[in-house]
């Protein structure tokens, strides 16, 4: 049975959860971010003021290992609304498009469209896109999911593949929509590595569209620390079924790859590699080293020019806190950062509410961002 890509299978999940149950973990993780944390969050609130409590996860969601896995251990159970499929064409002549699904809701939109960009794997239906798109359908936005290149139902579609920094894409994707759709204005949400790429794209295309605010969760804003950090021995598990979602993707129903490009992704053996040897020279960089270097969203956050809200959790299990801790926030002076003690990879599961932490935050934000 395969799971929700780039999460663990079943078996996967058991032991993974056997694992993080441990106490001794618990303690030692929370425990070596908790101080920066607070500094980080008693910033935040001076600056933003958002209506939101601190972050304490819920029971039995303890550690970050179990607030990444939650949702494959218990999926949501979302009535979702109607939605009108999208083909939206690339304009780099490839002939391939992306696929997205708009949802309105109830009664007429006075609300700006919110675009959600999924991370690594995923797609439409990742349930972290789902969750997100049923609270931000109850607060009155039309949501539009959207699929990138050669991801979920994009993936028939689409010769070539998306990858961190590949944001003209995005910027195509939002060319070819209804002027109609897009005239309350725009608001931009990521995951994960669709976060690392809405931040890349901000910096070089926010001025170029009607984008009232955004916002970016569990982004790798240092891709090279990320790669490095998914190797460790503590994820295996991740590793191995991330990897193997991408290589799945790669190879999928569309994909126009060489023999030797074939052969290099069923070879690859980590991420690192896959980059390497794929990923890389398919886009045009020297290597993996160059692609991450180029394409890190760290280095862009000053140049973002509309208010961004970047929402991450220092126990995050994929990501090392210091990609975080090094940003100097007071050159980006439009994003906002909100840095929980823990909440795991797109997790946040806290008390309080059964929506995640990372909703709410945003929830919060959009309230004062934008204009009653």
């Amino acid at each position: 049975m395969t799971s929700e890509p780039g999460i663990p299978n079943e078996n996967a999940v058991r032991l993974l959860a056997a694992a993080a149950a441990g106490p001794f973990r618990r303690r030692r993780v929370i425990a070596s971010v908790r101080p920066l944390a607070a500094v980080a969050a008693t910033r935040y609130v001076r600056r933003m003021e958002l209506d939101l409590p601190r972050f304490v996860a819920r029971a039995p969601w303890l550690g970050p290992d179990l607030q990444t896995l939650r949702n494959m251990m218990r999926p949501p159970k979302l009535t979702q609304e109607a939605g009108e499929r999208l083909i939206l064409p690339l304009a780099d002549g490839s002939g391939d498009c992306l696929a997205a699904l708009l949802q309105r809701p109830a009664g007429e939109p006075q609300a700006p469209l919110v675009v959600l960009v999924h991370g690594l794997s995923g797609g439409e239906a990742s349930p972290y896109m789902q969750v997100s798109a049923t609270a931000l359908l109850r607060r009155g936005h039309p949501v539009l999911r959207l699929n990138l290149r050669g991801a979920g139902p994009s993936r028939p579609l689409c010769r070539f593949q998306y990858h961190a920094g590949r944001t003209a894409d995005l910027r195509d994707a939002l060319a070819a929509l209804d002027p109609v759709l897009t005239e309350r204005g725009l608001v931009l949400i990521g995951y994960s590595l669709g976060g690392n790429m809405l931040l890349k794209f901000l910096a070089e295309h926010g001025r170029a569209f009607p984008i009232r605010a955004a916002a970016a969760v569990s982004a790798p804003i240092d891709l090279a620390a990320a790669a490095r950090r998914i190797l460790a021995r503590r994820n295996a598990i991740y590793h191995w079924n991330l990897l193997r979602a991408m290589k799945i993707e790669a190879l999928g129903a569309g994909a126009e790859l060489t023999a030797s490009e074939r052969t290099a992704v069923e070879a690859a053996r980590t991420i690192i590699d896959f980059d390497d040897v794929f990923v890389a020279p398919r886009n045009g960089f020297v290597d993996a080293a160059d692609y991450y270097a180029r394409n890190s969203a760290a280095q862009f956050l000053a140049a973002i020019p509309l208010p961004t809200l970047v929402v991450h959790a220092l126990d995050d299990p994929w990501i090392p806190p210091d990609a975080y801790r090094r940003v100097e926030w007071a050159r980006a002076r439009f994003c906002h950062p909100l840095l929980a003690p823990g909440g795991g990879h797109v997790g946040f599961h806290a008390r309080g509410d059964r929506l995640p932490w990372h909703d709410r935050a945003i929830g919060a934000f959009l309230t004062q961002t934008l204009p009653r």
